[in-house]
């Protein structure tokens, strides 16, 4: 067992790391070839373009600015510097509430640990009785700070029992406090938002099949019957795996080619060659960029191809649609309420925002989601006590002196004092790290099976599984495998009765295990995290092999958004771990505030410079948080009240009774009067935001802006992004110019195959036009124009940005049926059109 010594090691080697890395950080972040990797969020927002740099060709690669070096440390004051508001105007209120939960832990545990520090620990030390149990139990100085070293019967067991009910009095309080004013500003912040497709929007599943009638069609009838006031349009879900294929596909050909064509445009006098082979190591060689122009040609005749089948063919409709209202108190009305006789068709729910939506999922059948959940949630038990087997092996290697009376060939392995301070107070914490490493993306994994549709459900499905397992593994198994091995030799010596006795004064002895963890994963770790070594690597690496345009820059230094699925069960296992502790072994709690505050300070800094979120969930996770510190409650309740059975002080014992009966309550309290604001949109907030909006919008607005809102992404160009039909006039005169928002694609897209057919019809007999498709994506700075005149196929490029403005490319191919054109503006978008 660790003693403080040991705790003094594992502390000290921690404080440095901690203090290597920040170091490490604040000295790395300051150099121009780090920018994009310390400081992303900045050029995805479009604040910044380059990095700043000084000194010519070395000054783009390390600041030459001595003065720098002299403020490197300023980036804590100024992680503190935005107000709240401007941080979730700057990065969502996703983020700002995630922040609040390290500033909840604060305002809990610094007056919890103060008081318990003053009051509990001289009353722990007063008695002394594992002085004279140290020859049957292993104890240390540590212990003999917490109730195990309180005599069985004491009278001092009222303090504690004052004391617990005293820090769940304050956590209640501070919870309810926090929960009231979350809900407040995910209402305002909802509220505030302009007009969002997910508003008026509603997720239909399980759609019945009706002989002689497509879904698109039961779809539009259901909600034409029994919405009438308020259906606007709807939106089918198709399913497109092998269309999404030839899209990445198209992807990785377009990225080719964009970077031969930078290349050509920076040298002119040469054409770029590649070989036909595999990776363009062998075969025949040829003009690059003519051949990734004929594969990207032939590749979009097949897209066209299957696109054209997946809408003909009824089959790659999925019972399933996305419906939209022309009001957000009809789409609340629709969500919220049982559209069937039968409750198991025509499921309904809020649609998640058009980011948040995890489109694999969407076409799977409802009735198989039931099976699939039950099977991984089998798969997660099973995965549970299969990681019990490594982890019990971790806690032998924090139990080496109880180890060693029972199998005493292990002495000369410990013999050393440094080696065996560093394997109890540094490797075991650092071993359970690496074994928790890969366990978020089996998680994840297993989550993605059961069938959710929105990443943000996905990754608060996943955070609970994690803690769970952490629950399960992390705390009980290590107190469970911790006291088995720890008091194995007291155990066979003694007596049956005397085992109770040993198991309550065990658990209290496994603080020190989770000191040492707390300073790995809480201290190091966090410190770890600002620094990105994982990034930076990567980026690096990327930025050497694989970049060769700026969409590959771009996507090298993607940041992605805060870890969610791994942060809050990690957050969630030091509340646990705090509240548990706070009564029985409180010089825990020291070690629980420093990491609440460094996490603080280092996850500021990356939300304002790093993260960049997928999507808003508007602090929908916040219940769930709720909802498990409550739960740790609990735990600790139980737990003390095990452990006072265990020292035989019956009087005071049947006054805990009462605390969990009274926390369940509060518990169920918040439920009904937070909770709703995360589960439901107000009827009334619905209507008011509609009275605000009712001036400016009318229906036909809002049917243009949900147009193709729900498009899946593939639907919308070969590239990712947009799909755009405009009409063109065969009049020369100038005609209006093709609107940028959402409007029907032109061959039969998805978003309009069902909506369109009548207006077509007119369109056809009042005038003569022909469509154009857009695809629009973003590229590269280095912008150039790709164009195919009729009759000819002309592929003109004209390189648009400095320094490769004015550099021409001219190819011209006979061909009587197609006109194309490609180009790329200085804004880096493409524009692909089809005449």
């Amino acid at each position: 067992m660790a003693s403080l010594g040991d705790i003094g090691v594992s502390a000290l080697i921690n404080i440095i790391g901690a203090f290597t890395f920040l170091l490490a950080f604040a000295l790395l972040r300051i150099q121009p070839i780090n920018d994009r990797v310390y400081f992303p969020k900045w050029y995805i927002v479009g604040k910044r373009t380059s990095p700043r740099s000084w000194g010519g060709v070395v000054g783009k690669f390390v600041n030459l600015n001595i003065m720098t070096y002299f403020t490197f440390l300023n980036w804590m004051p100024q992680a503190l510097k935005m107000s709240e508001s401007e941080l979730i105007s700057h990065a969502g209120l996703d983020s700002a509430v995630f922040l609040r939960i390290y500033t909840l832990g604060l305002k809990i545990f610094a007056p919890i640990a103060t008081v318990a520090l003053l009051i509990l620990i001289p009353v722990n030390v007063s008695d002394g009785i594992l002085f004279f149990l140290r020859r049957d139990l292993v104890v240390n100085d540590i212990d003999k700070l917490s109730i195990s070293n309180v005599r069985p019967k004491s009278y001092k067991f009222f303090v504690h029992i004052s004391m617990e009910y005293l820090f769940t009095f304050w956590i209640c309080y501070m919870l309810y406090k926090e929960y009231n004013i979350v809900a407040s500003m995910r209402l305002k912040f909802l509220a505030s938002q302009e007009r969002r497709a997910e508003q008026f929007t509603v997720l239909v599943r399980n759609v019945p099949h009706i002989s002689g009638r497509s879904i698109s069609d039961s779809v539009q009838t259901f909600f034409q019957r029994n919405h009438p006031d308020h259906y606007l349009c709807h939106q089918a879900v198709y399913n497109s795996n092998k269309f999404a294929r030839l899209v990445r596909q198209r992807h990785r050909l377009q990225n080719w080619l964009d970077y031969y064509q930078l290349k050509f445009g920076r040298h002119p006098d040469k054409r770029p060659k590649t070989k036909r082979g595999c990776l363009g190591l062998w075969g025949k060689r040829m003009d690059a960029i003519d051949y990734y122009k004929g594969q990207i040609h032939y590749l979009d005749k097949k897209l066209t191809m299957e696109r054209q089948k997946i809408l003909k063919d009824p089959k790659s409709i999925t019972p399933a649609a996305f419906v939209s209202f022309n009001s957000r108190w009809g789409a609340a009305v629709c969500a919220q309420t049982q559209q069937s006789k039968n409750p198991t068709l025509w499921l309904t729910n809020w649609a998640p925002e058009p980011r948040d939506v995890y489109w694999r999922n969407v076409t799977i059948p409802f009735v198989s989601l039931s099976i699939r959940q039950l099977v991984i949630a089998l798969s997660v038990f099973a995965l549970v006590f299969f990681y019990m087997i490594p982890i019990a092996f971790v806690q032998s290697l924090a139990n080496l002196e109880g180890l060693e009376r029972v199998a005493p060939f292990l002495g000369p392995l410990i013999e050393w004092s440094f080696v065996k301070s560093f394997l109890q107070g540094f490797l075991p914490g650092l071993t359970l790290k690496i074994f928790l490493y890969y366990l978020p993306g089996i998680l994840m994994v297993m989550s993605k099976i059961e069938g959710h549709v929105a990443f943000s459900v996905l990754e608060r499905r996943t955070a609970a599984k994690y803690y769970y397992f952490m629950l399960v593994n992390v705390f009980l198994g290590s107190i469970v495998a911790g006291t088995a091995f720890q008091q194995l030799d007291a155990f066979i010596h003694q007596s049956a009765e005397q085992i109770p006795r040993n198991i309550g004064v065990s658990i209290p002895m496994k603080a020190t295990f989770f000191i040492t963890y707390i300073m790995v994963d809480g201290w190091a770790g966090i410190a770890c995290e600002i620094l990105r070594i994982r990034p930076l690597v990567i980026f690096h690496l990327k930025n050497m092999f694989i970049v060769k345009t700026e969409r590959d820059m771009e996507m090298a230094m993607d940041p992605g958004g805060v870890d969610l699925p791994e942060a809050l069960p990690s957050l969630q296992l030091y509340f646990l771990l705090g509240i548990v502790y706070m009564v029985v072994t409180p010089i825990l709690l020291p070690f629980i505030l420093v990491f609440f505050a460094l996490a603080y300070f280092v996850y500021r800094h990356q939300v304002i410079n790093v993260y960049h979120q997928q999507y808003e969930s508007a602090a929908a996770f916040w219940p769930h948080v709720h909802g498990r510190i409550v739960a740790s409650l609990l735990i600790s309740q139980l737990l003390l009240l095990g452990l006072l059975s265990t020292k035989e002080a019956a009087n005071s014992t049947p006054l805990l009774v009462l605390l969990p009966v009274l926390t369940l309550s509060f518990h169920k309290y918040c439920k009904n009067r937070f909770e709703p604001a995360f589960r439901k949109y107000p009827l009334e907030e619905a209507m008011s935001k509609d009275t605000q909006d009712g001036a400016s919008a009318s229906d036909v607005d809002v049917k243009s802006y949900l147009a193709d809102a729900y498009l899946h992404p593939i639907f919308r160009s070969f590239e990712e992004v947009e799909l755009v039909e405009v009409k063109v006039d065969t009049d020369p005169t100038p005609a209006k110019e093709a609107s940028p928002s959402p409007s029907e694609p032109s061959s039969p897209s998805p978003a309009h195959h069902e909506h369109k057919k009548e207006e077509e019809d007119e369109d056809e007999e009042e005038e003569v036009s022909h469509t154009v498709q857009h695809y629009e994506f973003g590229q590269p700075h280095g912008a150039y124009q790709y164009e195919v005149d009729q009759h000819h196929q002309v592929y003109q490029y004209e390189l648009q940005q400095p320094p490769y403005s004015g550099y021409h490319y001219h190819h011209e191919v006979e061909s009587p049926t197609n006109v194309h054109r490609y180009d790329e503006s200085s804004e880096s978008h493409y524009h692909y059109y089809h005449y």
